[in-house]
């Protein structure tokens, strides 16, 4: 016996006339503000419109993709203000152009999205290592693994960043 027929999804019209009032209250009352709100509104809808599964229940699916992006946006809040508090400490003849400086954020933002795919050990011996200088036996003890294990996470972490440099690649 073959599945039922889908109904056929409505189209994003609708489906943006009928909810994009109702998202943009719920996201400004999780922001706290409307214009961030309307932005993040606007976000999900270009998600949905990027997405190629038939939308069933509407709020429910829509509002997994806004807290997703509230995440990601609160992320990126967290990422600025480390950017800004380390900013403050470098002299002024150091510190980045704007146009270095917007770069140099963007750039931090793609890292952090592209480390928080790994596996959280994986993630924490990478940035141990690149970071702070720690050795594979320093990692593991921090870690409680094994240095067979550390290996194994550095070689998961230059793995994945390799495979989205060559996605990210002219």
């Amino acid at each position: 016996m073959s599945p039922p027929p889908r109904a056929a999804p409505p189209d994003l019209a609708t489906l943006y006339s009928d909810h994009h009032g109702w998202l943009q209250e719920w996201l400004r009352r999780r922001l706290g503000n409307a214009f961030d709100a309307a932005d993040l509104a606007h976000d999900t809808f270009l998600r949905l419109l990027r997405s190629l599964e038939p939308v069933r229940e509407p709020r429910a699916y829509l509002t997994t993709i806004a807290h997703g992006l509230i995440v990601n946006h609160w992320r990126r809040q967290d990422l600025e203000r480390a950017y800004r508090e380390t900013l403050a400490t470098v002299a002024d003849t150091q510190a980045p152009s704007p146009e270095e400086g917007a770069l140099l954020l963007e750039a931090l933002c793609e890292l952090d999205a592209l480390l928080c795919q790994l596996n959280p050990k994986a993630r924490t011996a990478f940035l141990l290592a690149q970071l702070e200088g720690y050795t594979y036996v320093e990692i593991a003890a921090r870690l409680a693994v094994s240095e067979r294990m550390v290996k194994k996470y550095m070689a998961q972490a230059m793995l994945h960043c390799l495979t989205a440099g060559r996605a990210h690649a002219p």
